[in-house]
């Protein structure tokens, strides 16, 4: 079994194409079929179930593939080692982050970074607080910034941050717009815009009108936070929102006033897996990274 046929086996079962598989690969498409023709002999099974120019994984196939897609993540994984060993102040950082980090928190962290190592990569991919917990745990991210900090999930070690106050976020023309501070129960006839269900921070907003005995009546959802900010700034509902979504700005015609019961709050930090060890560029910023908020919050007092 060959490297080769096992990236050849990988693009076929992604696309169910050998010809766009082929393609994607830049080489020819007999070049594919021959390859897979002979895994599959040497494995003695149909991979591939052939509906003329698709084609699909059998169930022995697909079970193929998993063990495949791990087999090269520890390869990459030990290419990467390697490479880092070698020279850590080059490497690559897989990094998962929510969409209320990704406007302020996340480029202020890089590009502060990248002043002191330059030549670091990073890849980014958003994810809902699901995805992030278990993108970590499979090594689909080397680490995810996160808020709030999960507690309970033992395959991740959380690092909280900072914290960050959640604010209420009105339309100018709502008559609580001059407020210097709201109760929540003084919402509880508003229309809510929030995330959809199975968003942490509607759970968070949920649970918070939940212990003054309401349970917020949500017209719009948004499932990013620039969204939430547009949908209120058209007057078509308040939100909560984190304060740190406004560091650069409100969206027009709205104002952000502090709650003052409850008080509402998310921790706001780093996850890395607990049972793989960091590579040398990654540890660089993970290190990094409370290194940098440690100094942040002592300035700010």
């Amino acid at each position: 079994m060959e490297l080769r046929q096992i990236q050849y086996f990988m693009e076929v079962a992604k696309r169910e194409h050998v010809t766009e598989a082929a393609t994607a690969l830049h080489v020819a498409q007999s070049a594919v079929s021959r390859q897979i023709f002979n895994l599959e002999k040497e494995l003695g099974v149909n991979l591939f179930i052939r509906e003329g120019r698709n084609v699909k994984l059998t169930m022995i196939g697909q079970m193929f593939l998993e063990h495949m897609e791990h087999a090269m993540k520890v390869i990459d994984e030990a290419q990467r080692e390697i490479e880092e060993y070698i020279d850590p102040m080059k490497g690559t950082i897989r990094i998962g982050f929510p969409s209320s980090l990704a406007s302020y928190t996340l480029p202020t962290t890089i590009s502060a970074f990248r002043d002191r190592y330059p030549q670091v990569k990073f890849q980014l991919k958003q994810g809902s607080y699901n995805e992030l917990i278990e993108g970590v745990i499979n090594g689909d991210f080397d680490m995810a910034l996160i808020g709030p900090v999960p507690k309970q999930e033992k395959k991740v070690a959380g690092t909280t941050l900072f914290t960050d106050n959640i604010v209420v976020l009105l339309p100018l023309s709502h008559p609580l717009a001059d407020s210097p501070s709201i109760k929540l129960s003084q919402l509880r006839e508003d229309s809510f815009v929030l995330f959809p269900k199975g968003f942490i921070l509607r759970d968070i907003i949920v649970n918070a009108c939940g212990q003054l005995g309401f349970h917020p009546n949500v017209s719009f959802e948004g499932e990013d936070i620039d969204s939430i900010k547009g949908l209120v700034s058209a007057g078509l509902g308040i939100t909560l929102i984190p304060e740190i979504t406004l560091v650069d700005g409100l969206p027009r015609s709205t104002v952000k006033i502090p709650v003052m019961e409850p008080e509402v709050s998310r921790t706001v930090g780093v996850i890395i897996p607990r049972e793989r060890k960091l590579l040398p560029t990654v540890r660089l910023f993970y290190e990094f990274l409370k290194d940098f908020f440690s100094i942040l919050d002592q300035y700010q007092r």
